[in-house]
């Protein structure tokens, strides 16, 4: 799935809103991916729901600060994208939109996968200034202490991932 992320990510770009290298840009949604996969590999979630969850989940925001329908339009772009900008089966395309959708407002989900979405994003919050706290996060992996202080750190410091610009050809400012 991460070699058609470039081709997907092309197109979420032509309308994305905000600048690609603001909180919500370029640069979370990569560090999202790494921290999604690197949690997924503990936690036995779908990589191909978390990598896409990566780039959909604020792809449609409007606003950095307060933009609550903004996941649901995220999901609704990878609904358009679904079939001709990659596949899924209808159940993990569910947890995809779901995912997605719930990503900002709910606590937790019964599925892993939703679970390490939600928690590879909650875990980037250290670009916006929160620390995350284990309380909020769903899965074992994501509440180490080591995991935090791993995820944490990349936020602040506003690592930008080299497959930026080496696999999705993206040069951020």
């Amino acid at each position: 799935m991460r070699s058609k992320l470039k081709q997907i990510l092309e197109t979420i770009l032509d309308g994305y809103a905000l600048p690609i290298d603001g909180d919500h840009g370029v640069a979370h949604w990569a560090r999202v991916l790494e921290n999604g996969l690197r949690l997924g590999d503990e936690t036995g979630a779908d990589l191909d729901v978390v990598a896409l969850f990566a780039i959909f989940h604020d792809s449609r925001r409007v606003n950095e600060v307060t933009d609550p329908n903004h996941g649901l339009r995220g999901a609704e772009l990878a609904a358009q994208l679904r079939g001709t900008g990659f596949q899924l089966d209808d159940h993990a395309f569910g947890l995809l939109y779901r995912a997605c959708e719930g990503h900002t407002d709910e606590r937790t989900h019964p599925d892993v996968t939703v679970q390490t979405c939600w928690d590879a994003d909650r875990l980037d919050l250290g670009r916006v200034g929160i620390t995350p706290h284990p309380s909020r996060l769903c899965t074992a992996v994501a509440k180490r202490p080591q995991t935090i202080k791993w995820a944490d750190g990349r936020a602040r410091f506003a690592v930008v991932p080299e497959f930026v610009r080496t696999d999705w050809g993206i040069r951020l400012p």
